[in-house]
Order: structure tokens, then sequence, then C-alpha cells
């Protein structure tokens, strides 16, 4: 559990300034940013009036991205998300896209998982693993019992369930 006291603070001056409280010094978005992708917990505020200025700096380091390299959002993305603001779907909209990207996350790291124990195995048993996986897969689908041919209402049996027996009476069809 995370308390007050675990948060890096980084305060937020009018010069535009950041400075890191847990290392006293001076720091960039840049830097930010590395925390960010550390893991890092911080809170960013305004040295004066003490309100959280961490969406905005995060919002800043996005929007940095954004315009240096590939763009991870498109136009198109960015307009339904500002004609999402302020309707009755804000909030599943909010849910959504954090679930969406914890379950992303979490596919990355089961993904660098097993790349890195696949890496680090011996590749003949790899191989070995794979191809015994394949054969009990191909064994349970090979495995599926076919109608025998007395079952089977296309098959030529010598004796036709649905004729009448002596008597004029069909007899019950076997299950």
């Amino acid at each position: 559990m995370i308390t007050v006291t675990d948060i890096r603070i980084i305060k937020k001056y009018p010069n535009r300034r950041l400075y890191d409280t847990a290392i006293s010094s001076y720091i960039t978005l840049a830097d930010v940013k590395r925390l960010v992708l550390d893991g890092v917990e911080f809170q960013v505020v305004d040295a004066k009036t003490k309100a959280d200025l961490t969406r905005t700096i995060l919002l800043q380091i996005i929007s940095e991205e954004e315009e240096g390299g590939e763009p991870i959002f498109s136009t198109d993305l960015l307009a339904q998300i500002i004609r999402s603001y302020g309707g009755n779907m804000q909030t599943l909209l909010t849910s959504y896209l954090e679930k969406s990207m914890s379950m992303w996350a979490e596919q990355q790291r089961t993904f660098r998982d097993r790349t890195r124990d696949f890496m680090d195995a011996n590749p003949m048993t790899v191989l070995t693993q794979i191809a015994e996986r394949n054969f009990a897969m191909w064994q349970s689908m090979s495995g599926m019992q076919k109608p025998s041919d007395e079952k089977r209402p296309d098959a030529d049996n010598d004796e036709d369930e649905t004729a009448p027996e002596e008597g004029g009476k069909r007899p019950r069809r076997r299950p």
C-alpha cells in the first residue's frame, strides 16, 4: 500500500521549472518521463498553491511524444475522446480505457516472460515441447469418435429402423 510519504514530490515553480524534492535537484520533463517508465510513484504540485499538477505534466509529456516520432493517437481517436467529455459515458470511457491499458500491459509482460523463457531454454527442449503439444492436440482432435455405421442415418444397414414391424407398429428409435 502506498502512503503519502511513499510518493515522490515534485514541485513546479512559476518559472516552469520542476524541482524533485527526493534528490534536491531541478529536473526536466524527460526526467519525469523516466520516473513514469521506471514505475516510480510521484506527484507534481504547484510550489505556491500546492495544487496537484500531475495530470497536466503527464499530458505535457504525451503531447511532446505525439509531436515527436510516430503518434499513438490518431486525429479521429482524439476527436472521439474530446466528444466524450461531459457526456454521461465519460466515466464509462475512462474505466474502459484504464482496464484496456492494464490488460494490454499484462499481455506485454506475459509476452516478454514467455520470450525470455524461450530464449533461455535449450532450443531442442523447446522444439520437443512444441511437438508434444501439437501431437497431443492432434490426438485429441483425431480421437473424436465418428458415428459407427449402424448409427449413421446414411449407412446401408440390413435393418431399416423405421420400417413397421409385424403388426403395423413402428419400433422406437435407438438413441
